[in-house]
Protein backbone atom coordinates (compact mmCIF):
# COMPACT_ATOMS: atom_id res chain seq x y z
CA UNK A 1 0.00 0.00 0.00
CA UNK A 2 1.65 3.47 -1.09
CA UNK A 3 1.41 5.62 1.91
CA UNK A 4 -0.20 9.14 1.30
CA UNK A 5 1.73 11.74 2.25
CA UNK A 6 0.07 14.55 0.37
CA UNK A 7 -1.21 17.46 3.03
CA UNK A 8 -4.44 19.09 2.22
CA UNK A 9 -5.06 22.79 3.46
CA UNK A 10 -8.33 24.89 3.03
CA UNK A 11 -7.77 28.11 1.84
CA UNK A 12 -9.60 30.99 0.42
CA UNK A 13 -10.69 30.74 -3.65
CA UNK A 14 -9.40 34.15 -5.36
CA UNK A 15 -9.25 33.13 -9.17
CA UNK A 16 -10.60 30.11 -10.86
CA UNK A 17 -9.00 27.26 -12.38
CA UNK A 18 -6.55 24.36 -11.25
CA UNK A 19 -2.70 24.22 -11.58
CA UNK A 20 -0.81 20.91 -10.41
CA UNK A 21 3.32 21.66 -10.64
CA UNK A 22 6.40 22.76 -9.38
CA UNK A 23 6.55 25.41 -6.79
CA UNK A 24 8.65 27.81 -6.17
CA UNK A 25 8.90 30.52 -3.28
CA UNK A 26 9.78 34.50 -4.03
CA UNK A 27 12.24 35.97 -2.04
CA UNK A 28 13.54 39.19 -3.22
CA UNK A 29 16.95 40.50 -1.89
CA UNK A 30 16.60 41.89 1.67
CA UNK A 31 16.77 45.33 2.05
CA UNK A 32 19.52 46.42 4.78
CA UNK A 33 18.68 47.47 8.03
CA UNK A 34 17.76 51.07 8.97
CA UNK A 35 20.46 53.23 10.64
CA UNK A 36 20.57 56.33 12.50
CA UNK A 37 21.94 59.55 10.96
CA UNK A 38 22.58 62.78 12.79
CA UNK A 39 20.25 65.53 12.72
CA UNK A 40 22.33 67.82 10.44
CA UNK A 41 22.62 64.65 7.69
CA UNK A 42 18.29 65.22 7.74
CA UNK A 43 17.24 67.54 4.73
CA UNK A 44 20.17 66.04 2.50
CA UNK A 45 18.14 62.59 3.35
CA UNK A 46 14.72 64.03 3.21
CA UNK A 47 15.37 64.90 -0.33
CA UNK A 48 17.01 61.64 -1.15
CA UNK A 49 13.71 60.50 -0.22
CA UNK A 50 11.15 62.54 -2.12
CA UNK A 51 13.41 61.85 -5.48
CA UNK A 52 13.94 58.02 -4.91
CA UNK A 53 9.57 58.79 -3.92
CA UNK A 54 9.32 60.40 -7.75
CA UNK A 55 11.55 57.83 -9.18
CA UNK A 56 9.12 55.21 -8.00
CA UNK A 57 6.30 56.99 -9.26
CA UNK A 58 7.31 57.38 -13.03
CA UNK A 59 8.25 53.68 -12.37
CA UNK A 60 4.60 52.42 -11.28
CA UNK A 61 3.43 54.88 -14.28
CA UNK A 62 5.04 53.18 -16.58
CA UNK A 63 3.95 49.96 -15.29
CA UNK A 64 0.61 51.09 -15.85
CA UNK A 65 1.09 52.12 -19.37
CA UNK A 66 2.34 48.37 -19.79
CA UNK A 67 -0.29 46.38 -18.19
CA UNK A 68 -2.89 48.97 -20.40
CA UNK A 69 -1.38 48.17 -23.55
CA UNK A 70 -1.63 44.12 -23.03
CA UNK A 71 -5.20 45.22 -22.82
CA UNK A 72 -6.07 45.23 -19.53
CA UNK A 73 -7.20 48.81 -19.07
CA UNK A 74 -9.06 48.75 -15.90
CA UNK A 75 -5.76 46.60 -14.14
CA UNK A 76 -3.78 49.72 -15.01
CA UNK A 77 -5.71 51.71 -13.07
CA UNK A 78 -4.27 49.94 -9.94
CA UNK A 79 -0.60 51.13 -10.43
CA UNK A 80 -1.51 54.80 -11.55
CA UNK A 81 -3.24 54.59 -7.81
CA UNK A 82 0.11 53.44 -6.57
CA UNK A 83 1.87 56.00 -8.16
CA UNK A 84 -0.48 58.65 -6.55
CA UNK A 85 0.60 56.86 -3.48
CA UNK A 86 4.44 57.20 -3.84
CA UNK A 87 3.53 60.73 -4.71
CA UNK A 88 1.13 61.32 -1.34
CA UNK A 89 1.98 64.23 0.56
CA UNK A 90 0.81 62.88 3.95
CA UNK A 91 2.84 59.67 3.31
CA UNK A 92 5.73 61.46 2.77
CA UNK A 93 5.46 63.90 5.66
CA UNK A 94 5.33 61.04 7.99
CA UNK A 95 8.65 59.55 6.58
CA UNK A 96 9.85 62.68 7.12
CA UNK A 97 9.04 63.03 10.70
CA UNK A 98 11.39 59.91 11.17
CA UNK A 99 14.02 61.18 9.21
CA UNK A 100 13.87 64.17 11.47
CA UNK A 101 14.04 62.11 14.64
CA UNK A 102 17.07 60.64 13.49
CA UNK A 103 16.24 57.40 10.74
CA UNK A 104 17.69 57.28 7.79
CA UNK A 105 15.52 56.91 4.61
CA UNK A 106 15.32 53.83 4.04
CA UNK A 107 14.09 52.60 7.06
CA UNK A 108 11.64 56.07 7.53
CA UNK A 109 9.96 55.61 4.44
CA UNK A 110 9.28 51.37 5.26
CA UNK A 111 7.72 52.87 8.97
CA UNK A 112 5.78 55.08 7.75
CA UNK A 113 4.19 52.34 5.03
CA UNK A 114 4.14 50.20 8.10
CA UNK A 115 1.62 52.45 10.10
CA UNK A 116 0.04 53.36 7.39
CA UNK A 117 -0.92 49.76 6.67
CA UNK A 118 -1.63 48.29 10.25
CA UNK A 119 -4.38 51.31 10.09
CA UNK A 120 -5.49 49.92 6.87
CA UNK A 121 -5.72 46.59 7.84
CA UNK A 122 -7.34 46.93 11.04
CA UNK A 123 -10.61 47.75 9.01
CA UNK A 124 -13.52 45.36 9.10
CA UNK A 125 -14.13 45.96 5.07
CA UNK A 126 -12.27 43.35 3.73
CA UNK A 127 -11.43 45.55 0.05
CA UNK A 128 -9.77 48.21 2.32
CA UNK A 129 -7.53 45.32 3.95
CA UNK A 130 -6.70 44.53 1.46
CA UNK A 131 -4.95 47.92 -0.05
CA UNK A 132 -2.90 47.49 3.36
CA UNK A 133 -0.51 45.28 1.38
CA UNK A 134 -0.88 48.04 -1.84
CA UNK A 135 1.06 50.96 0.63
CA UNK A 136 3.91 48.29 1.39
CA UNK A 137 4.48 47.47 -2.14
CA UNK A 138 4.76 51.26 -3.17
CA UNK A 139 7.25 51.55 -0.14
CA UNK A 140 9.59 48.23 -0.91
CA UNK A 141 9.86 50.02 -3.54
CA UNK A 142 10.93 53.13 -2.62
CA UNK A 143 13.33 51.92 -0.33
CA UNK A 144 14.67 49.56 -2.65
CA UNK A 145 15.59 52.60 -5.02
CA UNK A 146 16.86 54.18 -1.73
CA UNK A 147 19.06 51.35 -1.43
CA UNK A 148 20.32 50.81 -5.11
CA UNK A 149 18.54 47.29 -5.52
CA UNK A 150 16.79 46.49 -8.57
CA UNK A 151 12.74 46.64 -8.68
CA UNK A 152 12.47 44.14 -11.14
CA UNK A 153 14.76 41.02 -10.22
CA UNK A 154 13.84 37.49 -11.84
CA UNK A 155 11.95 35.69 -9.49
CA UNK A 156 10.60 33.23 -11.19
CA UNK A 157 13.09 31.75 -13.93
CA UNK A 158 11.13 28.35 -14.46
CA UNK A 159 7.27 27.15 -14.74
CA UNK A 160 5.82 27.20 -11.26
CA UNK A 161 2.75 27.79 -9.00
CA UNK A 162 4.00 30.83 -6.73
CA UNK A 163 4.58 30.51 -3.18
CA UNK A 164 4.25 33.77 -0.65
CA UNK A 165 3.40 34.85 2.53
CA UNK A 166 1.53 37.97 0.05
CA UNK A 167 2.20 39.24 -3.41
CA UNK A 168 2.77 42.48 -4.25
CA UNK A 169 0.44 43.66 -6.90
CA UNK A 170 3.58 45.00 -9.02
CA UNK A 171 5.11 41.36 -8.46
CA UNK A 172 2.14 39.87 -9.93
CA UNK A 173 1.92 42.21 -12.66
CA UNK A 174 5.37 41.94 -14.10
CA UNK A 175 6.34 38.10 -12.98
CA UNK A 176 6.46 36.43 -16.42
CA UNK A 177 3.10 35.10 -17.16
CA UNK A 178 3.85 32.10 -18.81
CA UNK A 179 5.95 30.73 -16.06
CA UNK A 180 3.30 31.49 -13.58
CA UNK A 181 1.23 28.31 -13.15
CA UNK A 182 -0.70 29.60 -10.25
CA UNK A 183 -0.59 31.22 -7.55
CA UNK A 184 -1.00 29.69 -3.37
CA UNK A 185 -0.88 32.84 -0.46
CA UNK A 186 -0.41 32.09 3.04
CA UNK A 187 -2.35 35.74 3.71
CA UNK A 188 -4.27 37.82 1.25
CA UNK A 189 -7.98 38.24 0.74
CA UNK A 190 -10.02 37.48 -2.52
CA UNK A 191 -10.58 41.27 -3.06
CA UNK A 192 -6.86 41.95 -2.96
CA UNK A 193 -4.86 43.59 -6.04
CA UNK A 194 -3.29 40.39 -6.76
CA UNK A 195 -6.50 38.45 -6.58
CA UNK A 196 -7.81 40.82 -8.80
CA UNK A 197 -4.77 40.75 -11.16
CA UNK A 198 -5.09 37.17 -11.38
CA UNK A 199 -8.70 37.19 -12.06
CA UNK A 200 -7.80 38.99 -15.08
CA UNK A 201 -4.88 37.04 -16.15
CA UNK A 202 -6.52 33.87 -15.97
CA UNK A 203 -4.32 32.28 -13.13
CA UNK A 204 -5.48 30.11 -10.86
CA UNK A 205 -5.62 31.45 -7.38
CA UNK A 206 -6.17 30.76 -3.69
CA UNK A 207 -5.38 32.87 -0.57
CA UNK A 208 -5.34 32.77 3.09
CA UNK A 209 -3.73 28.98 3.04
CA UNK A 210 -2.79 29.34 6.74
CA UNK A 211 0.20 26.94 6.72
CA UNK A 212 1.07 26.46 3.66
CA UNK A 213 5.23 28.13 3.80
CA UNK A 214 6.16 25.47 6.33
CA UNK A 215 4.06 22.34 4.03
CA UNK A 216 5.93 23.21 1.26
CA UNK A 217 8.96 23.46 2.57
CA UNK A 218 9.01 20.55 4.63
CA UNK A 219 8.17 18.57 1.33
CA UNK A 220 10.71 20.17 -0.44
CA UNK A 221 10.91 21.84 -3.65
CA UNK A 222 10.97 18.23 -5.69
CA UNK A 223 7.25 17.55 -4.43
CA UNK A 224 4.27 19.29 -6.43
CA UNK A 225 1.81 21.65 -5.58
CA UNK A 226 -1.75 21.34 -6.51
CA UNK A 227 -4.28 24.37 -6.25
CA UNK A 228 -8.04 24.58 -7.27
CA UNK A 229 -9.09 28.76 -7.42
CA UNK A 230 -12.73 27.91 -7.47
CA UNK A 231 -13.07 25.89 -4.18
CA UNK A 232 -9.94 26.63 -2.30
CA UNK A 233 -8.68 23.36 -1.86
CA UNK A 234 -4.54 22.76 -1.88
CA UNK A 235 -2.86 19.47 -1.63
CA UNK A 236 1.20 19.82 -1.14
CA UNK A 237 2.66 16.17 -2.38
CA UNK A 238 -0.66 15.27 -4.67
CA UNK A 239 -1.35 11.91 -5.17
CA UNK A 240 -2.34 9.76 -7.85
CA UNK A 241 -6.21 10.31 -6.58
CA UNK A 242 -5.74 14.03 -5.45
CA UNK A 243 -4.72 14.62 -9.28
CA UNK A 244 -7.56 12.52 -10.49
CA UNK A 245 -10.35 14.18 -8.13
CA UNK A 246 -8.28 18.03 -9.21
CA UNK A 247 -8.76 17.20 -13.04
CA UNK A 248 -12.64 16.14 -12.58
CA UNK A 249 -12.96 19.22 -10.40
CA UNK A 250 -11.44 21.02 -13.32
CA UNK A 251 -13.49 19.41 -16.33
CA UNK A 252 -16.71 19.91 -13.91
CA UNK A 253 -15.86 23.85 -13.35
CA UNK A 254 -15.93 24.48 -16.89
CA UNK A 255 -19.05 22.90 -17.36
CA UNK A 256 -20.87 24.30 -14.72
CA UNK A 257 -19.42 27.91 -15.96
CA UNK A 258 -20.42 26.93 -19.74
CA UNK A 259 -23.99 26.20 -17.90
CA UNK A 260 -24.16 29.30 -16.55
CA UNK A 261 -23.68 31.25 -19.20
CA UNK A 262 -25.95 29.47 -21.16
CA UNK A 263 -28.49 29.81 -18.53
CA UNK A 264 -28.19 33.89 -18.45
CA UNK A 265 -30.74 34.93 -20.36
CA UNK A 266 -33.76 32.79 -18.29
CA UNK A 267 -35.75 34.70 -16.24
CA UNK A 268 -35.83 34.21 -12.60
CA UNK A 269 -39.45 33.35 -12.19
CA UNK A 270 -41.19 30.83 -9.73
CA UNK A 271 -42.92 27.78 -10.67
CA UNK A 272 -46.31 29.48 -10.05
CA UNK A 273 -45.14 32.50 -12.16
CA UNK A 274 -43.97 35.32 -9.64
CA UNK A 275 -41.14 37.31 -11.24
CA UNK A 276 -37.82 37.91 -9.50
CA UNK A 277 -35.10 40.25 -11.02
CA UNK A 278 -31.71 39.73 -10.42
CA UNK A 279 -28.99 42.70 -10.54
CA UNK A 280 -25.42 43.01 -9.75
CA UNK A 281 -23.51 43.99 -6.90
CA UNK A 282 -20.48 45.37 -8.59
CA UNK A 283 -17.43 47.52 -6.60
CA UNK A 284 -16.27 49.02 -10.75
CA UNK A 285 -16.38 49.52 -14.23
CA UNK A 286 -14.37 46.12 -14.69
CA UNK A 287 -16.64 44.13 -13.13
CA UNK A 288 -19.73 44.96 -15.46
CA UNK A 289 -18.98 42.95 -18.69
CA UNK A 290 -18.81 40.21 -16.28
CA UNK A 291 -22.51 40.55 -14.60
CA UNK A 292 -24.02 41.22 -18.29
CA UNK A 293 -22.37 37.80 -19.40
CA UNK A 294 -24.12 36.12 -16.29
CA UNK A 295 -27.52 37.41 -16.93
CA UNK A 296 -27.43 40.40 -14.53
CA UNK A 297 -30.81 42.62 -15.39
CA UNK A 298 -29.04 46.07 -14.54
CA UNK A 299 -26.79 46.93 -11.12
CA UNK A 300 -28.33 47.01 -7.86
CA UNK A 301 -25.38 48.46 -5.99
CA UNK A 302 -22.68 50.02 -7.97
CA UNK A 303 -20.01 50.64 -5.08
CA UNK A 304 -18.37 53.96 -5.83
CA UNK A 305 -15.47 53.81 -3.24
CA UNK A 306 -12.82 52.76 -5.50
CA UNK A 307 -12.86 55.80 -6.79
CA UNK A 308 -12.00 57.79 -3.56
CA UNK A 309 -9.40 55.20 -2.10
CA UNK A 310 -5.66 55.34 -2.53
CA UNK A 311 -5.13 58.95 -3.75
CA UNK A 312 -4.12 62.12 -2.43
CA UNK A 313 -7.29 64.40 -3.52
CA UNK A 314 -10.79 63.58 -3.94
CA UNK A 315 -11.72 62.09 -8.07
CA UNK A 316 -13.07 64.79 -10.34
CA UNK A 317 -16.09 65.28 -11.71
CA UNK A 318 -15.35 64.55 -15.14
CA UNK A 319 -13.48 61.19 -13.72
CA UNK A 320 -16.70 59.76 -11.97
CA UNK A 321 -18.80 60.59 -14.66
CA UNK A 322 -16.67 58.50 -16.81
CA UNK A 323 -16.47 55.28 -14.95
CA UNK A 324 -20.48 55.67 -14.01
CA UNK A 325 -20.99 56.18 -17.59
CA UNK A 326 -19.29 53.11 -18.78
CA UNK A 327 -21.28 50.87 -16.10
CA UNK A 328 -24.71 52.67 -17.83
CA UNK A 329 -23.26 52.07 -20.86
CA UNK A 330 -22.29 48.41 -20.49
CA UNK A 331 -26.13 47.68 -19.00
CA UNK A 332 -27.63 49.05 -22.32
CA UNK A 333 -30.79 50.53 -21.24
CA UNK A 334 -30.62 48.50 -17.58
CA UNK A 335 -31.01 50.79 -14.61
CA UNK A 336 -27.67 51.00 -12.27
CA UNK A 337 -28.25 52.04 -9.08
CA UNK A 338 -25.07 53.73 -7.72
CA UNK A 339 -24.36 54.25 -3.97
CA UNK A 340 -22.91 57.77 -2.55
CA UNK A 341 -19.42 57.63 -1.38
CA UNK A 342 -19.72 55.56 2.27
CA UNK A 343 -16.52 55.95 4.24
CA UNK A 344 -15.89 56.83 7.58
CA UNK A 345 -13.26 56.57 10.72
CA UNK A 346 -12.80 52.75 9.63
CA UNK A 347 -11.86 53.75 6.02
CA UNK A 348 -9.26 56.62 6.14
CA UNK A 349 -8.53 58.95 3.59
CA UNK A 350 -6.04 61.15 3.02
CA UNK A 351 -7.39 64.14 1.89
CA UNK A 352 -10.45 63.78 4.12
CA UNK A 353 -9.11 64.07 7.57
CA UNK A 354 -11.04 62.58 10.69
CA UNK A 355 -10.82 62.19 14.15
CA UNK A 356 -10.39 58.96 15.87
CA UNK A 357 -13.76 57.81 17.05
CA UNK A 358 -14.24 54.94 19.85
CA UNK A 359 -16.69 53.23 17.32
CA UNK A 360 -16.26 54.46 13.69
CA UNK A 361 -19.27 51.91 12.67
CA UNK A 362 -21.53 54.12 14.98
CA UNK A 363 -20.07 57.20 13.66
CA UNK A 364 -19.94 60.18 11.63
CA UNK A 365 -19.39 58.52 8.04
CA UNK A 366 -21.16 58.26 4.74
CA UNK A 367 -24.31 60.54 3.98
CA UNK A 368 -23.47 62.27 7.73
CA UNK A 369 -20.63 63.46 6.32
CA UNK A 370 -22.52 65.73 4.57
CA UNK A 371 -22.72 68.03 7.40
CA UNK A 372 -18.93 69.27 6.69
CA UNK A 373 -17.95 67.90 3.63
CA UNK A 374 -21.16 68.62 1.27
CA UNK A 375 -19.10 69.15 -1.61
CA UNK A 376 -17.67 65.60 -1.67
CA UNK A 377 -21.74 64.33 -2.41
CA UNK A 378 -22.98 67.50 -4.69
CA UNK A 379 -20.28 66.77 -6.93
CA UNK A 380 -20.44 63.06 -7.06
CA UNK A 381 -24.29 63.94 -7.30
CA UNK A 382 -23.49 65.96 -10.32
CA UNK A 383 -21.61 62.94 -12.50
CA UNK A 384 -24.36 61.06 -11.54
CA UNK A 385 -27.31 63.26 -13.08
CA UNK A 386 -24.56 63.73 -16.05
CA UNK A 387 -24.29 60.24 -16.57
CA UNK A 388 -27.71 59.40 -16.96
CA UNK A 389 -27.67 61.09 -20.08
CA UNK A 390 -26.78 57.64 -21.18
CA UNK A 391 -28.95 55.45 -19.44
CA UNK A 392 -31.50 55.19 -16.69
CA UNK A 393 -29.33 55.90 -13.14
CA UNK A 394 -30.55 55.36 -9.50
CA UNK A 395 -28.68 56.83 -6.58
CA UNK A 396 -28.79 55.65 -3.18
CA UNK A 397 -27.66 57.34 -0.07
CA UNK A 398 -26.50 54.81 2.80
CA UNK A 399 -25.94 55.27 6.58
CA UNK A 400 -29.59 56.87 6.20
CA UNK A 401 -31.31 56.75 9.62
CA UNK A 402 -34.52 58.74 9.48
CA UNK A 403 -36.77 61.40 7.39
CA UNK A 404 -34.22 64.29 8.01
CA UNK A 405 -31.35 62.07 6.50
CA UNK A 406 -33.76 61.47 3.62
CA UNK A 407 -34.11 65.62 3.26
CA UNK A 408 -30.34 66.19 3.58
CA UNK A 409 -29.88 63.89 0.29
CA UNK A 410 -32.82 65.50 -1.75
CA UNK A 411 -31.31 69.33 -1.10
CA UNK A 412 -28.07 68.17 -1.87
CA UNK A 413 -29.25 66.32 -5.42
CA UNK A 414 -31.50 69.16 -5.82
CA UNK A 415 -28.20 71.87 -5.92
CA UNK A 416 -26.63 69.43 -8.29
CA UNK A 417 -29.39 69.54 -10.42
CA UNK A 418 -29.98 73.12 -10.38
CA UNK A 419 -26.69 74.23 -11.19
CA UNK A 420 -25.99 71.57 -13.83
CA UNK A 421 -29.30 72.88 -15.37
CA UNK A 422 -28.64 76.65 -14.80
CA UNK A 423 -24.66 75.72 -16.85
CA UNK A 424 -26.69 73.98 -19.48
CA UNK A 425 -24.96 70.80 -18.98
CA UNK A 426 -26.87 67.47 -20.64
CA UNK A 427 -28.42 65.48 -18.06
CA UNK A 428 -30.76 62.69 -17.36
CA UNK A 429 -33.47 61.42 -15.01
CA UNK A 430 -31.97 60.21 -11.84
CA UNK A 431 -34.30 58.16 -9.45
CA UNK A 432 -33.54 58.79 -5.59
CA UNK A 433 -33.82 56.33 -2.75
CA UNK A 434 -31.81 55.27 0.50
CA UNK A 435 -29.83 52.38 1.58
CA UNK A 436 -31.96 50.83 4.91
CA UNK A 437 -29.12 49.42 6.94
CA UNK A 438 -29.96 50.71 10.40
CA UNK A 439 -33.32 49.66 12.27
CA UNK A 440 -34.19 53.21 12.94
CA UNK A 441 -34.21 53.77 8.78
CA UNK A 442 -36.57 50.61 8.87
CA UNK A 443 -38.79 51.80 11.83
CA UNK A 444 -39.89 54.94 10.79
CA UNK A 445 -40.28 54.15 7.23
CA UNK A 446 -43.73 54.81 6.97
CA UNK A 447 -43.43 58.08 7.59
CA UNK A 448 -41.47 59.28 4.46
CA UNK A 449 -41.01 56.53 2.39
CA UNK A 450 -42.90 58.45 -0.20
CA UNK A 451 -39.80 61.26 -0.67
CA UNK A 452 -37.64 58.50 -2.43
CA UNK A 453 -38.45 56.37 -5.73
CA UNK A 454 -36.89 52.97 -4.30
CA UNK A 455 -35.13 51.85 -0.96
CA UNK A 456 -32.77 48.64 -0.94
CA UNK A 457 -32.20 47.15 1.81
CA UNK A 458 -28.36 46.60 3.05
CA UNK A 459 -28.68 42.79 5.26
CA UNK A 460 -25.21 43.38 6.06
CA UNK A 461 -25.07 46.06 8.29
CA UNK A 462 -28.63 45.77 9.57
CA UNK A 463 -27.94 42.52 10.69
CA UNK A 464 -24.92 43.66 12.38
CA UNK A 465 -26.96 46.58 13.92
CA UNK A 466 -30.22 44.35 14.84
CA UNK A 467 -28.01 41.88 16.42
CA UNK A 468 -25.52 44.13 18.04
CA UNK A 469 -22.83 41.45 16.40
CA UNK A 470 -19.17 42.82 15.04
CA UNK A 471 -18.89 41.26 11.73
CA UNK A 472 -15.51 40.91 12.18
CA UNK A 473 -15.31 38.48 15.04
CA UNK A 474 -15.60 34.77 14.62
CA UNK A 475 -16.47 34.06 17.81
CA UNK A 476 -20.00 35.75 16.99
CA UNK A 477 -20.52 33.14 13.56
CA UNK A 478 -23.58 31.91 14.66
CA UNK A 479 -25.01 35.34 15.02
CA UNK A 480 -24.36 36.04 11.60
CA UNK A 481 -26.60 34.01 9.80
CA UNK A 482 -29.13 36.40 7.51
CA UNK A 483 -32.04 34.20 8.41
CA UNK A 484 -32.26 35.39 12.50
CA UNK A 485 -36.29 35.77 12.88
CA UNK A 486 -35.19 39.87 14.06
CA UNK A 487 -33.84 40.55 10.58
CA UNK A 488 -37.19 38.69 8.95
CA UNK A 489 -39.20 41.06 10.93
CA UNK A 490 -37.76 44.11 9.50
CA UNK A 491 -37.30 42.85 6.34
CA UNK A 492 -41.43 41.99 6.03
CA UNK A 493 -42.02 45.29 7.74
CA UNK A 494 -39.65 47.24 4.96
CA UNK A 495 -42.18 45.25 2.31
CA UNK A 496 -45.46 46.68 4.03
CA UNK A 497 -44.10 49.88 4.02
CA UNK A 498 -42.67 50.19 0.42
CA UNK A 499 -46.27 48.58 -0.58
CA UNK A 500 -47.97 51.10 1.05
CA UNK A 501 -45.80 53.97 -0.16
CA UNK A 502 -46.14 52.58 -3.81
CA UNK A 503 -41.93 52.76 -4.35
CA UNK A 504 -39.43 49.49 -5.68
CA UNK A 505 -37.69 47.80 -2.45
CA UNK A 506 -34.89 45.60 -3.18
CA UNK A 507 -32.17 43.34 -1.12
CA UNK A 508 -28.54 44.29 -2.21
CA UNK A 509 -26.56 42.40 1.07
CA UNK A 510 -24.96 39.48 1.06
CA UNK A 511 -28.09 37.66 1.79
CA UNK A 512 -29.64 38.10 -1.81
CA UNK A 513 -26.64 36.24 -3.01
CA UNK A 514 -27.71 33.42 -0.61
CA UNK A 515 -30.06 30.71 -2.73
CA UNK A 516 -31.77 29.72 0.69
CA UNK A 517 -32.08 33.12 2.00
CA UNK A 518 -32.98 34.53 -1.29
CA UNK A 519 -35.87 32.17 -1.32
CA UNK A 520 -36.91 33.46 2.25
CA UNK A 521 -36.60 37.04 0.95
CA UNK A 522 -39.35 35.87 -2.35
CA UNK A 523 -41.58 34.83 0.47
CA UNK A 524 -41.46 37.91 2.37
CA UNK A 525 -42.64 39.41 -0.37
CA UNK A 526 -39.15 40.98 -2.15
CA UNK A 527 -38.99 41.09 -5.59
CA UNK A 528 -35.69 42.46 -6.85
CA UNK A 529 -32.34 41.12 -5.42
CA UNK A 530 -28.64 42.32 -6.25
CA UNK A 531 -25.91 40.39 -5.77
CA UNK A 532 -22.05 39.32 -6.78
CA UNK A 533 -22.29 38.29 -10.77
CA UNK A 534 -21.23 34.44 -9.48
CA UNK A 535 -24.27 33.98 -7.30
CA UNK A 536 -27.02 34.60 -10.11
CA UNK A 537 -26.87 31.89 -11.79
CA UNK A 538 -27.48 29.88 -8.40
CA UNK A 539 -30.04 31.96 -7.22
CA UNK A 540 -31.71 32.23 -10.61
CA UNK A 541 -31.90 28.17 -10.51
CA UNK A 542 -33.28 28.08 -7.11
CA UNK A 543 -35.83 30.86 -7.37
CA UNK A 544 -36.87 29.11 -10.92
CA UNK A 545 -37.64 25.84 -8.91
CA UNK A 546 -39.29 27.09 -6.14
CA UNK A 547 -43.00 27.85 -5.23
CA UNK A 548 -44.20 31.69 -4.18
CA UNK A 549 -47.19 30.28 -2.30
CA UNK A 550 -45.38 27.63 -0.40
CA UNK A 551 -42.38 30.51 0.45
CA UNK A 552 -45.03 32.44 1.30
CA UNK A 553 -46.00 30.13 4.12
CA UNK A 554 -42.19 29.15 5.04
CA UNK A 555 -41.61 32.74 5.98
CA UNK A 556 -44.73 33.18 7.49
CA UNK A 557 -43.71 30.50 10.12
CA UNK A 558 -39.34 31.86 9.57
CA UNK A 559 -41.47 35.04 11.45
CA UNK A 560 -42.12 33.15 14.34
CA UNK A 561 -39.09 30.58 14.28
CA UNK A 562 -36.96 30.88 17.90
CA UNK A 563 -33.45 31.52 15.60
CA UNK A 564 -32.25 31.58 12.61
CA UNK A 565 -31.11 27.96 12.67
CA UNK A 566 -34.68 26.55 12.72
CA UNK A 567 -35.87 29.88 10.11
CA UNK A 568 -33.19 28.56 7.84
CA UNK A 569 -34.13 24.63 8.20
CA UNK A 570 -37.80 25.97 6.74
CA UNK A 571 -36.15 26.62 3.23
CA UNK A 572 -33.77 24.12 3.18
CA UNK A 573 -36.76 21.74 2.97
CA UNK A 574 -38.75 23.55 0.14
CA UNK A 575 -35.76 23.62 -2.45
CA UNK A 576 -35.99 20.57 -4.53
CA UNK A 577 -33.71 17.48 -3.34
Amino acid sequence: MIEDRAVRIAAVAAAPGVAVGRWTELRRTALPAPRRIDQADAPAESARLKAAANDAALELMALSDQVAESGHEDEAAIFAAHAAMAWDPALMDAAIREIEAGTDANGAIRSAGQATAATLAAVEDELIRGRSTDVLDVCDRIARRLAGLPTDEDLLPAPAIVVAEDLAPSLTATLPRERILGIALESGSATSHAAILARAYGIPAVVGAAGLIAAVRAAGSSKDLAIDGSSGVVVVDPGDDDRVQLAERATADRAARERDLEEAALDAVTTDGIAVTLLANIGGPDEASAAVALGARGVGLFRTEFLFLERNQPPSEDEQVDAYRRVVEAFGGAPVTIRLLDVGGDKPIPYLPMPTEENPFLGVRALRLAATRPELFVTQLRACYRAAAAGPVKVMAPMVADGRDVETLLALASQARSALLAEGVLIGDVALGVMLEIPSAVLTAPAWFGRTRFASLGTNDLLQYTLAVDRGNPALERYRDSLHPALLQLIGSAVRAADAAGIELSVCGEMAGDPVAALALVGLGVRSLSMTAPSLAAVRRAIRAASAERLREAAAAALAAPSAAEARVLFVTVQPS
